[in-house]
């Protein structure tokens, strides 16, 4: 049964990609700095997914890559579906890979994923300052940990975003 679940929102990227494909649009350097920095608070935090969700677009990939680049080998599936997929297909996804480990990762693009953290924090009873927070913004690579309690629930633990680790840019 699952105990933690990350979600998380890719790194910053370029904003057209030479195909002109939003498909295709590569991270930019910070966006690389941001999904690392996020990987090492993560790390400090004793987390490290066993298995992760991740969308084929080429900056959710780059994303996962520089999260395994801190953290070491991650299981996983890249999976062209989760390209706008919205909260609710994303909440099955979720539900769906339960049991693929005690940790499960999802990085995925708003905002859907914004949709389904603001869900997860309202059903799991966070405070109205850490929903304000997560409403008000979710930036590149933000990343929210939640704690699974014995019923399934996912309870508030952490909201990580960038600015708050190296600073803005």
């Amino acid at each position: 049964m699952m105990k933690h679940l990350i979600v998380m929102r890719h790194g910053k990227a370029e904003k057209d990609s030479a195909s002109g494909e939003d498909f295709e649009r590569n991270l930019m350097q910070r966006g690389l700095r941001e999904a690392a920095a996020v990987a090492e608070a993560l790390k400090a935090r004793g987390l490290k997914p066993d298995y992760a969700l991740v969308s084929a677009a080429h900056r959710t990939h780059q994303t996962f890559d520089a999260v395994k680049g801190v953290l070491g080998d991650i299981a996983g599936e890249v999976r062209d579906d989760m390209f706008n997929m919205g909260a609710s297909d994303l909440r099955r996804l979720v539900e769906a890979h339960e049991e693929a480990g005690d940790c499960l990762l999802i990085i995925g693009h708003n905002p859907g994923i914004q949709y389904l953290v603001l869900d997860y924090m309202t059903e799991g009873a966070a405070s109205q300052v850490d929903i304000d927070r997560a409403r008000g913004s979710y930036p590149t690579a933000a990343a929210t940990v939640f704690t699974i309690d014995l019923a399934g629930r996912p309870i508030f633990d952490d909201l990580l975003k960038p600015k708050d680790l190296i600073g803005g840019e």
